[in-house]
């Protein structure tokens, strides 16, 4: 299996971080098998796209929230990842409050 489990939506509370605050956390290397994503599909086209992250942040978000690493933002470098066989990505995460680190 390529990630901890597939939901559709978000189950956490909202954020509202700005990518310029996105951009203030560092991003550190985690294991895609422990990610949930919060998305069901994905677009074939961005998948495959050499410059899927040309407007957008470099490393993917994740939401940390009730003991689960939510993949909110980077699905498809995620699964390009996957895809070269690699286990694990670099992204940002957010922990929410009232959950530990």
């Amino acid at each position: 299996m390529i990630f901890r489990a597939v939901r559709d939506g978000r189950p956490y509370p909202e954020h509202n971080l700005t990518l310029k605050q996105w951009a203030e956390i560092p991003p550190r290397p985690l294991r895609l098998d422990q990610l949930i994503t919060t998305k069901r599909e994905l677009a074939l086209d961005k998948l495959l796209a050499e410059d899927s992250t040309f407007y957008g942040d470099l490393f993917p978000h994740v939401v940390q929230w009730n003991g689960g690493l939510y993949l909110e933002d980077g699905l498809h470098r995620a699964l390009r990842a996957a895809l070269q066989q690699r286990n694990q990505i670099h992204a940002r995460v957010l922990v929410l409050s009232g959950d530990a680190e």
